[in-house]
């Protein structure tokens, strides 16, 4: 097969997978970087993983510059774009995340429409989807739900993630082309680590691994396994099916506490440094005003969002992984990357 794909921020955790699942598909893979000293890194871990790596190259763009963007589509047939700035502490100035998202997703829509790309998929998020809404709300979250940004919960992540895809929805209708854009929304994406960067949703794990959260905050997560995120992506690229909708994606919602007990079950060892207990909402909220991490996400106490992930089932033609598989995955994946260490 010598079709080409643009995959954006192939050094991130998601982009990797996506990046690993073209290239077992057959794909030649062009990866975008910020910084091609990464290339090397990313080309290793690929191989690693069973990537034909003789099919990868390497490209730099930047989310907020024109420089480049031409050239990487010359010869592209579809485009991946995954890349989209992320943090867990919120900038005081929120455009400092919206900017380069928004900006970012304009300049390489853009650019592949001027290339006569036949396919796009975009990398949104449940943040587009599930955010602003009531707390109380039972009914699981579709592709015809979106974030609310004037309601509550809206951070600067969740506002830019929203206006981002929203971004790509306008480019792609001004184009007169809607059905050549799907977008892939996954709710937190864990799973096995490709290398030793663990992001953000890994690292969580990991704090509860080596012991630094000695007692659950009432917080939930709907999870799904980037391995399926990552073949929604490559299905959604050539599915006729696929084109101009939106696909939320996002196994079982599992507290903090479940967490723990999946990598208590899985990896019993850790047993000693994972919490036990939740602790009640007052005290998190008073440890709020030191910890910056805890501090943003005060407002998700006890709120339980799920994800209705039929599309995206249906779509991958198989059951997703479950979200403790997921879990564990991930805490497996921490302790053989040396980011966890044995008891």
């Amino acid at each position: 097969m010598d079709d080409l794909v643009l995959l954006t921020g192939i050094s991130g955790f998601l982009g990797g997978h996506v990046g690993l699942a073209l290239l077992k598909a057959g794909y030649r893979v062009r990866g975008s970087v910020r910084d091609l000293g990464k290339a090397d890194k990313v080309r290793a871990s690929l191989q690693r993983a069973g990537g034909d790596v003789s099919r990868l190259d390497f490209v730099a763009l930047e989310l907020n510059s024109d420089a480049g963007w031409d050239a990487a589509m010359r010869g592209v047939r579809y485009l991946q774009h995954t890349a989209s700035p992320f943090v867990t502490n919120m900038p005081k100035d929120r455009m400092e995340l919206i900017r380069p998202a928004v900006d970012g997703t304009r300049r390489a829509l853009q650019a592949a429409l001027a290339a006569e790309v036949e396919r796009i998929v975009v990398t949104s998020s449940m943040a587009a989807i599930a955010y602003g809404h009531s707390r109380d709300r039972s009914t699981p979250f579709t592709g015809a739900d979106w974030t609310d940004l004037a309601g509550r919960g809206v951070n600067a992540y969740v506002e830019s993630k929203t206006l981002a895809e929203r971004e790509a929805w306008t480019v792609i209708d001004s184009a007169g082309r809607h059905d050549d854009l799907a977008t892939i929304n996954p709710s937190v994406i864990l799973g096995p680590l490709l290398d030793d960067d663990p992001g953000t949703s890994a690292a969580l794990v990991g704090r509860l691994m080596n012991g630094s959260v000695p007692a659950a905050a009432r917080i939930y997560f709907s999870v799904i396994d980037a391995r399926d995120v990552a073949e929604a992506h490559v299905r959604a690229m050539t599915a006729p099916e696929a084109g101009g909708r939106r696909y939320a994606i996002g196994d079982r919602t599992l507290s903090l506490l479940e967490f723990a007990d999946v990598v208590r079950a899985g990896l019993p060892e850790f047993s000693p440094r994972l919490p036990k207990r939740e602790v009640p909402d007052w005290m998190v909220r008073l440890f709020a005003f030191v910890d910056k991490d805890i501090r943003g996400n005060v407002g998700e106490l006890g709120v339980e969002r799920r994800i209705d992930a039929r599309d995206a089932v249906a779509l991958l033609g198989h059951p997703l992984i479950a979200a403790p598989e997921a879990v564990l995955a991930t805490a497996r994946s921490l302790v053989a990357q040396g980011l966890v260490k044995q008891p």
